[in-house]
């Protein structure tokens, strides 16, 4: 009894070691902290913590991917850029999203617009450029005379420019950027002067600290833009412009999209949800404005193109003065089978969680916060439903087709959960 309660213990006592073991060899590693800057390339993923120390560029005819969870933290001392003069392929998910960031520490209400950071700039060799699911935030640094971007000749190429969160410039080439969250930058969001893209499902706020626009597209741009949120941004949602002499015309189709608050923050009266300039051809359809400063606005000296379409819009407004700015007139459109009123508080979008009467000045985001819409809604079954889209069948990225989402049958970016 004793000699098989003695080999009984030692049995046990070796399973213990084997499974002790094999535990110890199935460990995950550490993630390793790396500093970068200068050219890159290849591949990176989340076994590491990359630290940007200075501007950071993909050469021409090289490629970056930058796998889901990754995350990359910008020096706020140096200011650095992201040059793309290659491609890009920022490939994040819904659980393990890419971070483009700074340091927690840096992250206080005295940065709340960034500025800690430049931007990213894809070049007039950048033929592709992917972001999907990555978070961006705290950036939208000045430029100086030693900043790459200026040296390199993109984007405005001066110092004293407060720069975008993305810039992609190539007519001839291809941007998709969707599932994003684009927050605390000083300037616009996405600075656009060409190329073929889809801008669909992402979120903007706390953007634009005397300036900036959410999306802002000039000339040689072909664009689906699609079911995103723009909360609380200083100037407008939408800036649509033909400027630049590029070729093609600058043609967006933007439906679906949801826009709150914008416009209140601007210092100067210009826009503040959608502006329409220079030309610029559109098809606007199905966007919720929600107690913005303005209606659909026009430049009444340079137009946007005779073609051009806007319809079921639904307009929100809680003050006289917002109700008032986005009746019809000779700067703003009029929109065909709108949801819109000239008393205040008609027309409520029900949103799922969201107090409609808050501040227009308000720039500070909760994350509590549900813009989707509650049964009865009045955007419900409103929408139009049928709109030509530039790529429905879907542009084609490093072997990957990406399509435009369909047009939704409701009004705004959310229908009901």
């Amino acid at each position: 009894m004793k000699t098989s309660k003695l080999l009984l213990g030692l049995s046990l006592s070796t399973m213990l070691m084997v499974s002790s073991c094999k535990k110890t060899k199935t460990e995950e590693p550490a993630v390793q902290q790396t500093n970068v800057s200068g050219n890159v390339e290849g591949t990176w993923n989340n076994t590491k913590i990359y630290t940007v120390s200075g501007t950071i560029t993909v050469a021409e005819g090289k490629a970056l991917t930058i796998e889901e969870g990754t995350t990359i933290i910008f020096d706020p001392a140096t200011h650095p850029e992201f040059i793309v003069k290659g491609n890009l392929y920022c490939k994040g998910t819904e659980q393990n999203p890419v971070k483009l960031t700074v340091p927690d520490s840096s992250k206080t209400e005295a940065n709340k617009f960034g500025k800690l950071w430049g931007g990213i700039f894809g070049s007039n060799t950048c033929a592709e450029m992917l972001i999907e699911h990555t978070i961006i935030e705290y950036g939208g640094a000045t430029t100086t005379e030693e900043s790459v971007s200026v040296k390199d000749g993109l984007y405005k190429a001066v110092s004293g420019e407060n720069v975008p969160v993305l810039n992609y410039a190539n007519v001839n080439g291809k941007l998709v950027f969707r599932n994003n969250t684009v927050r605390n930058f000083q300037e616009d969001g996405l600075y656009l002067e060409g190329g073929q893209m889809i801008i669909a499902n992402n979120v903007f706020y706390t953007t634009g600290l005397t300036g900036g626009d959410a999306i802002n597209i000039k000339s040689g741009v072909l664009a689906d833009v699609a079911y995103n949120l723009i909360y609380g941004v200083n100037t407008n949602g939408l800036k649509l412009s033909n400027s630049g002499d590029r070729t093609p015309q600058a043609y967006v189709k933007a439906y679906n999209n949801t826009i709150v608050n914008a416009g209140w923050r601007r210092p100067d009266v210009k826009g503040g949800s959608i502006w329409l300039e220079k030309n610029v051809r559109v098809d606007l359809a199905n966007n919720l404005l929600a107690n913005c400063r303005f209606g659909v606005k026009r430049d009444t000296k340079n137009k946007e193109d005779v073609r051009s379409t806007i319809n079921n819009g639904h307009y929100y407004g809680y003050t006289q003065t917002g109700v008032d700015q986005f009746q019809p007139s000779a700067d703003i459109v009029k929109d065909t089978n709108a949801i819109i009123s000239n008393v205040v508080g008609a027309n409520d979008p029900k949103f799922v969680n969201y107090p409609v009467n808050t501040d227009g000045n308000n720039a500070t985001f909760n994350t509590a916060w549900d813009f989707h819409l509650q049964a009865g809604a009045p955007g419900l079954n409103k929408g139009k439903t049928s709109l030509s889209l530039h790529f429905a069948s879907g542009l084609v990225l490093n072997g990957i087709t990406y399509s435009s989402p369909a047009i939704g049958t409701y009004i705004g970016a959310y229908s009901t959960k």
